[in-house]
């Protein structure tokens, strides 16, 4: 399922003396089955486009597309839009509020009025795509578990409602090192497996590195880089004009071809730049 942006602005608080203007004509294109990581800091407005996905915010102007269907129109059902794209806000275990795990992940899809058998087959669906046992976890309080472990419970409610596009904001804020690359590499199976638009927003540039097919900076409201991640870390300075930097493998790749050694410049994971270098000694017989 594809994503349309078109000149979209937000201004918070307009005609106020606290007028903020969020998202200064903004223009997109995500297309269907892309894993899209969206990188900014705090206040680049990433957050604000995201909540304009399914209609939790109204633009100030512009059109978004969901699947050809223009969700600005005040026709359009958000109720279906939302059914089609799942948002998982930052800290999403806050959320969770049943006493099982069952019955929270249960919670979507009971609301939308299916029947007992089609629900419990959308539970164990969900919680296995996110990597969990679901007859080791289904009876478990989820404020017994794990960061992590709440953290995918979590995503599974949302995947239980069997969006075509999922949106997650930051997904692996506040865990650690290990609860981070799980959460990862449960996004990137779930990309993989399933028929998903996914949106990963973040302002790690290394977890971008590990799975994104392509990468949106934003800046102050305006979209100031888009392309394939490999591109949009060779855009060092650019980068660094706004605030952020590559990730460290970019980094010692830059450092190593300033010394002279004849390596790819696009390497953007541990794995490549390993393979590279042990290339390169092996060419010149280190």
């Amino acid at each position: 399922m594809s994503i349309l942006i078109e000149n979209l602005r937000h201004i918070y608080n307009p005609n106020s003396p606290f007028e903020s203007l969020a998202l200064d004509n903004v223009n997109l294109e995500i297309k269907s089955g892309e894993l899209v990581g969206l990188i900014g800091h705090t206040g680049s407005g990433k957050s604000t486009l995201i909540q304009h996905l399914n209609g939790l915010l109204k633009p100030t102007s512009g059109k978004i597309f969901i699947d050809n269907i223009d969700i600005t129109d005040s026709n359009i059902s958000l109720v279906d839009i939302r059914k089609k794209v799942g948002v998982v806000f930052q800290y999403p275990e806050y959320q969770l509020f049943e006493e099982t795990v069952y019955k929270d992940v249960a919670f979507g899809p009971s609301n939308l009025g299916l029947d007992e058998d089609e629900i419990k087959k959308r539970v164990i669906e969900s919680i296995k795509l996110v990597g969990l046992d679901y007859e080791d976890i289904k009876d478990r309080s989820p404020f017994e578990l794990s960061g992590g472990q709440k953290r995918r419970v979590a995503i599974a409610g949302v995947l239980a409602m069997k969006p075509k596009i999922l949106v997650l904001d930051e997904p692996t804020a506040g865990l650690d090192p290990k609860g981070r690359d799980e959460i990862l590499m449960q996004i990137k199976k779930l990309h993989e497996k399933q028929d998903l638009t996914i949106i990963l927003s973040s302002h790690s540039m290394e977890d971008m590195a590990k799975v994104a097919t392509k990468l949106i900076v934003m800046a102050e409201g305006k979209i100031e880089i888009e392309g394939h991640p490999k591109k949009v870390f060779m855009e060092c300075d650019k980068l660094r004009n706004i605030g952020l930097d590559v990730p460290l493998v970019s980094q010692l790749i830059k450092k190593l071809r300033e010394q002279g050694f004849d390596i790819r410049e696009d390497i953007i994971t541990i794995k490549e730049a390993k393979e590279e270098i042990i290339k390169y000694i092996r060419s010149k017989k280190i």
